[in-house]
C-alpha cells in the first residue's frame, strides 16, 4: 500500500457522517452548467441533491 492511500484511509476513517437534526457540513459542487455553487448559499431554504449519471 502506498503512503498517500494509507493517508487517505486513516483521514476517512476518522470522518464521523452527520447525525439526525445536525446541520449539513458546508460543501461545493457544480452545477449542470459547470458553475460552483456552495451550500452555504441555500442557507434557510430547500436543497435537493440529483445525483444523475448522463450519456451524451
Amino acid at each position: 500500500m502506498t503512503r498517500f492511500a494509507l493517508i487517505v484511509l486513516l483521514a476517512l476513517a476518522s470522518v464521523r457522517p452527520p447525525s439526525v437534526g445536525q446541520t449539513a457540513p458546508d460543501f461545493r459542487l457544480a452545477d449542470q452548467d459547470g458553475k460552483a455553487v456552495r451550500l452555504s448559499a441555500a442557507r434557510g431554504g430547500k436543497v435537493v441533491l440529483v445525483f444523475y449519471r448522463g450519456y451524451w
